[in-house]
């Protein structure tokens, strides 16, 4: 399967969630349950395709990590919508699952069937994938936790969302980083060298652990714990793509792998 066609497993999975959202606004539930696992689906097979096509799971770039997030966005959506029934929650996964898909139709990265050494690990498919999926998930819990400051409605239910979604983002993350260290093992000889990805990684384990306790001690004090889960966002994004605009991981990093 060619990136050319991307656009049309794109569109046809972006027009069944739009209208899996709206269906989610009118409280229709069934149609919301089958038009957003469709485009699940559809979306699902092109990713499958695609690594078949080049030989490799669709890891190695930034435009492939996207690909993943774009399909675990509504994925993660449609989970907290069968869990709480938030109306909006198939809305927003639509609409950022689009944009990422959007930057990937408009600025489209090389797609290659070369894979380095250090990327043919079997341990290197799950870290990845299952990082994403922690992405999507404390990305739906932030979104929560801005919405829940500027409007505080239905606070205890808001509040357990939150809670349940961070709990199920860290044990992911978790996951991805004892994955990520056998993989370091194999490819490079050790589990962890605080490479700047690393260290970034480990900053946004602990802030994310940091809330989690924070919010068990003192959980009537709402705003600051809402704060310090928006500054562990910012500091995810750093760990996912900000590092490789830092001077230190410019040919140093051992994770500056898509050049």
């Amino acid at each position: 399967m060619s990136w050319e066609y991307f656009v049309y497993f794109a569109i046809a999975s972006v027009l069944l969630w739009i209208v899996g959202a709206w269906a989610a606004w009118k409280e229709k539930a069934t149609v919301a349950y089958a038009t957003t696992v469709m485009g699940l689906l559809i979306f699902f097979t092109y990713i499958v395709s695609m690594w078949v096509s080049i030989g490799h799971p669709p890891l190695r770039t930034m435009g492939e990590t996207r690909l993943w997030y774009s399909f675990f966005l509504p994925l993660t959506g449609l989970i907290v919508y069968s869990r709480w029934k938030y109306r909006w929650i198939l809305s927003y996964s639509t609409m950022l699952a689009l944009v990422f898909i959007c930057v990937n139709l408009f600025k489209p990265e090389i797609h290659s069937k070369m894979l380095m050494p250090a990327l043919q690990s079997p341990w290197f498919a799950p870290h990845v994938i299952v990082y994403m999926f922690a992405y999507a998930v404390l990305g739906v819990a932030t979104l929560m936790a801005i919405i829940m400051l500027i409007k505080p409605t239905k606070k205890s239910l808001t509040e357990s969302g939150i809670d349940n979604l961070v709990s199920v983002g860290l044990a992911f993350m978790t996951i991805g980083m004892l994955f990520g260290a056998l993989w370091a093992k194999e490819a490079w000889g050790h589990y962890w060298a605080w490479d700047p990805k690393e260290t970034w990684a480990a900053i946004t384990w602990m802030s994310y652990l940091l809330y989690i306790h924070y919010r068990l001690h003192l959980p009537q004090k709402t705003k600051p714990v809402l704060w310090m889960l928006i500054i562990s966002f910012v500091l995810l994004q750093m760990c996912w793509w900000g590092i490789n605009y830092l001077p230190a991981a410019q040919g140093a990093s051992v994770h500056t792998y898509s050049s």
